[in-house]
């Protein structure tokens, strides 16, 4: 792998000596999940995008879940112990989380945000995350993210 296809995901996983793979595609930020997961040649249920949530608190949430379900809103306030949770606006995500639209990943966001990964993800010895750059998804034990990232595991799909 040449150096410069290294994401800050990448690094942070090769810092913390946790075992993943890098996988690539061409970028384009309009392929739905499911597309991406073809693909990667994967079962799109192992395949997982990242949610960002702002609690009616104002606290931020983010929420992993696979690519072909949506986030139940009321299952993750739920999750999160909130009254309620929305979407933030895509302008807001990368101030908030320092990635871009279908680039968000869970690991290395500018701040640690209480994450929640669906229970699903749990099921499988691997899955599918964004490597924080449109085009880049990172294969690994789904414990090792949760571990990592501080998560708990909800059903909130």
């Amino acid at each position: 792998m040449k150096k410069e296809e290294k994401t800050n995901v990448c690094r942070v996983l090769d810092a913390k000596k946790i075992e993943h793979k890098l996988h690539t595609y061409e970028p384009d930020a309009t392929k739905s999940g499911e597309e991406i997961a073809g693909f990667l040649g994967e079962d799109a249920d192992k395949v997982f995008k990242t949610l960002v949530t702002r609690a009616k608190s104002g606290a931020y949430y983010v929420f992993v879940v696979p690519v072909k379900e949506e986030l139940d809103l009321k299952k993750a306030a739920k999750a999160v112990n909130e009254k309620s949770v929305s979407m933030i606006k895509q302008k807001e995500l990368l101030p908030i989380t320092g990635y871009v639209h279908g680039g968000c990943s869970p690991i290395g966001m500018k701040k640690q945000f209480p994450t929640i990964i669906n229970e699903t993800a749990v099921s499988y010895d691997k899955i599918f995350v964004s490597a924080g750059k449109v085009g880049f998804q990172i294969e690994l034990n789904p414990e090792n993210l949760i571990d990592m990232v501080g998560a708990n595991t909800a059903d909130v799909v």
